[in-house]
Formats: C-alpha cells, sequence, structure tokens
C-alpha cells in the first residue's frame, strides 16, 4: 500500500521508519539562454534539501560552484565523444585528468555516466559504449579514484523488449550478446549500477484509454496484478522499474544494482499530449519523492531502496520537440517553484499531494486493464501503426497493448508464427490491430495516442 493511504499518523511513522530508505536528486539540464548563474543554482539546490545533482556535461562553471558545497554529483560524458573515448585510450585518461581529477574531491563527483540513451542515439555509437566505459574507468584505476567514482550508462526503457507484465521484462535480444552482457559483467566486476531512465508519463500519453491517471500519479487505484508472479502493483513507475529487474533477474544479473536518472512529468504540454498539466506534474513528483523517501523498494524487489533523478531542474526554453520538452522543469528560470513539492523526509510531514483534477482536454481515463489475452478477429477495417509516430511512442503504445490492453501478442514472441518481420512498426501493428479487433472496432479505439491509424486493407501491406 503506497503510504499516501496510510492514516496521518501511520505516515509520520513511516517517515520516521524509512528516513534512510531512498534518495531524491535532480537533473541539472541547461538547454537555455535564461537561467540562473552556477553559484545561484548551487544555493538553490542546498536551500531545496537536494543532496544530489547530475549534470550532462562538465562545464568548469558548474563543477567549480559545487565545490565545497558537499552536494554529490554525477557528471556526463556526452554521446559524440563516444568515439575518442573507446578507440583512445589517452583521450579518455586526458578527458578524466581534465575533468575529474580537476575537481574531485572538493567536488563530490560520485560517478560518470558514459553517454546518454546510448542505443537511441541516431549517429549508431553504440558499438563504442563498452569500450568507452572500460576506458574511463582505466583512467580512474590510474588516477585511484575507481573507488569512489562509478561508471555507468543510461539506458532508456525502449531498450526492453518486453515490459508488460512486469515479470516477463527482457531486453532487446539484439542488444543482449554485444551490449548488455558485457555491459553488466563490466558493472558487476565495479560494484557500479544499472542507469535507467523512466518516464511513466510517456506510456500514459500514448494510451491514456486504457492507462489510468490515478495509476501513472501513484494515488489511489484499484491496482494491477501481474499475472506471471502475482504480485500486484499500484502506480507504473514501480511496475516499469520492476519490468528492468526481471530483464536483469533473466540475464542472472539479480546482484545489479539501478540508479533511475531521469523520471518525470512536464507541467505544460502540446493540445495532443494527453495528462500534461500542472496538477499533474505535481502530483507525479510529489507523490515520487514520498514514494521514494518513504516506501522502500518495488513489489519484485522491496529491499532495493532506490535513488531517483528527478527532471528538471529548470524549465529549459530552447530545447527541440514539442512543447513539454521545454516545461519539465521544477523551477522556472527565476527560481520560482513551477509548483511546490517537498523534496526531503522533513518536507514530506506538512505535504498534502494535489487532489484529482480532470484529465488535459476533459477526457475520461478507464482503470487499468488486469490483463489476460483475447485473439482479434477479422474484420474489414484494420489498425495499423503509423511509422512517424517515433520509436519512443511506438515502443510504449506496443508495451500497453500487449500489457493492459489485452492484445494478443503471443503470436509476435520470437519463433513464434508472426515474429517476422522482426521491425517495431510490423509488430506494433499486429498489437494495434488485436486491440483493436478486441474493443469491436469502436471510435476511438485505434489511436494510442496518434502511433495508429485505421485503413481498409490487410495490415500486412503497410508492414
Amino acid at each position: 500500500m503506497d503510504p499516501n493511504f496510510l492514516p496521518c499518523f501511520l505516515l509520520l511513522l513511516c517517515i520516521v521508519a524509512f528516513a534512510d530508505a531512498g534518495s531524491v536528486g535532480v537533473n541539472y539540464g541547461r538547454i537555455a539562454n535564461n537561467l540562473p548563474s552556477a553559484v545561484k543554482v548551487v544555493n538553490l539546490v542546498k536551500s531545496q534539501g537536494l543532496e544530489r545533482v547530475k549534470v550532462y556535461d562538465t562545464d568548469p562553471a558548474v563543477l567549480k560552484a559545487l565545490s565545497g558545497s558537499g552536494i554529490k554529483v554525477t557528471v556526463d560524458l556526452p554521446n559524440q565523444l563516444l568515439y575518442s573515448a573507446a578507440k583512445y585510450p589517452n583521450f579518455a585518461r586526458s578527458w578524466v585528468q581534465k575533468n575529474i581529477v580537476a575537481y574531485h574531491p572538493s567536488t563530490q563527483i560520485e560517478a560518470i555516466a558514459v553517454g546518454n540513451e546510448v542505443f537511441v542515439d541516431p549517429h549508431n555509437t553504440t558499438k563504442f559504449l563498452i569500450s568507452a566505459m572500460k576506458n574511463i574507468h582505466q583512467a580512474l584505476v590510474k588516477f585511484n579514484l575507481h573507488s569512489s567514482i562509478k561508471v555507468s550508462s543510461p539506458i532508456a526503457l525502449s531498450a526492453l523488449q518486453n515490459s508488460y507484465p512486469s515479470s516477463a521484462g527482457s531486453f532487446r535480444p539484439e542488444l543482449i550478446e554485444p551490449v548488455f552482457r558485457p555491459m553488466l559483467d563490466f558493472l558487476r566486476q565495479t560494484g557500479s549500477y544499472l542507469m535507467v531512465n523512466a518516464y511513466p508519463f510517456f506510456a500514459y500519453e500514448s494510451n491514456s484509454d486504457v492507462i489510468s491517471l490515478d495509476y501513472a500519479l501513484f494515488r489511489e487505484n484499484p491496482g494491477v496484478v501481474d499475472s506471471g508472479n502475482g504480485l500486484k502493483y499500484f502506480n507504473l513507475f514501480d511496475a516499469q522499474i520492476d519490468a528492468v529487474f526481471a530483464a536483469l533477474s533473466a540475464l542472472k544479473y539479480d546482484d545489479v544494482k539501478m540508479v533511475v536518472t531521469e523520471t518525470g512529468w512536464p507541467s505544460k504540454g502540446d493540445e495532443n499530449e494527453v495528462g500534461a498539466s500542472v496538477e499533474n506534474a505535481a502530483a507525479y513528483n510529489g507523490n515520487l519523492v514520498r514514494r521514494i523517501l518513504t516506501g522502500g523498494g518495488t513489489p519484485l524487489k522491496p529491499q532495493a531502496d532506490l535513488t531517483v533523478y528527478l527532471f528538471a531542474l529548470f524549465n529549459e526554453n530552447e530545447k527541440d520537440g514539442p512543447t513539454s520538452e521545454r516545461n519539465y522543469g521544477l523551477f522556472y528560470p527565476s527560481q520560482q517553484k513551477v509548483y511546490d513539492i517537498p523534496f526531503t523526509v522533513e518536507g514530506l510531514k506538512n505535504y498534502k499531494a494535489p487532489s484529482r483534477s480532470p484529465v488535459s482536454g476533459g477526457q475520461q481515463v478507464s482503470a487499468p486493464v488486469r490483463g489476460g489475452v483475447s485473439k482479434s478477429t477479422t474484420g474489414n477495417t484494420w489498425c495499423v501503426a503509423n511509422p512517424d509516430a517515433g520509436k519512443e511512442k511506438l515502443q510504449a503504445a506496443l508495451d500497453f497493448a500487449c500489457g493492459e490492453g489485452g492484445a494478443d501478442c503471443r503470436p509476435i514472441q520470437p519463433e513464434a508464427t508472426c515474429y517476422n518481420p522482426n521491425t517495431l512498426v510490423a509488430h506494433s501493428s499486429f498489437a494495434f490491430n488485436s486491440y483493436y479487433q478486441k474493443k469491436g472496432r469502436g471510435m476511438g479505439d485505434c489511436y494510442f495516442g496518434g502511433a495508429a491509424f485505421v485503413v481498409t486493407q490487410e495490415p500486412s501491406a503497410y508492414f
């Protein structure tokens, strides 16, 4: 049971009992032209009681401002440097000397993220990742910093082949041998952890017709039972994280720990970005903070206290993409809060999460479907994937068509009859059509947040 639903006096007991249960940090992105100075930012972070910050580079002004602050820092080696770090050990040593040794330990750098979501990088940098990680680690060894500074690389949930039910979580087959096994071996050997970026918002926004908003925002709901192991989930975040834990377990890496390096909810979005609002962002992030600081682990890993980095510290006005991309911030550049949530155990004592408000656009949202599969029936219209929707949106829609949506996705599993063509568009088309036929081909049953559309020709013509 989420602590949000306990009586107040029990909640206070939980806060005391789980004071060290988890840790909350924040991502400090700077794709903007109106942000305060790094010195002011560090003062802001300290004033909120946040003890961890993740940055996306090694900007000298930022690292100097963090010096002596007591804030633990995760820095990033950008994707565009992966090739050099992988091919030239001397480059890796020089980078570590210039960007780590020059500041640590006065600036308490605790981890290096080598790249970010490399598997979806359009510049095809995946093949350089493992060598780059190893060379950066060897450079830390040279400077005797390998015990205090961990090396990892954040992955997106699109690295999963399956994520529903959580117990069936698995990594994409084409990434297992060339990337995941050597990466997980490296993390195990060096005592590091897997970095994961998880956004329930993407899944909800693409599938708001089948995912309960309460389930996405950690609010009271009937819950979803995992058909594979019987565990019950009361929020989408836990379900996503346990899918990654299950994927690790499937490869026999149960001992590798996890840190959630990004998660968040936008306070504003375009008209078609369902759920993006100040109220929902406050509910998600506020309830997440309470969940992490008072709630222990996940249903699958109850002892796995998580460190979670909220995305992001500021609204960043120069980011590309839809309106939501510029509105994930907890603060405006003026340092005023976008909405008021606590970041500490002490702050939780007097915190009350925002009450329910209608979904953007007044859309009614059903409770999560409990699972179960149903064979699709033939009709004279079909639902197919929109190849222009983008990988993230298609993958999220596919996961939930095969999950809460109840589509029969067994035929598109490896070695099954409809596995080939093995493409995201083909698999999504099969799953979307199964869901569409199951629902009776009703209006709105083939939308998935713009990831699908209705056709009058057999779906195979669109693969």
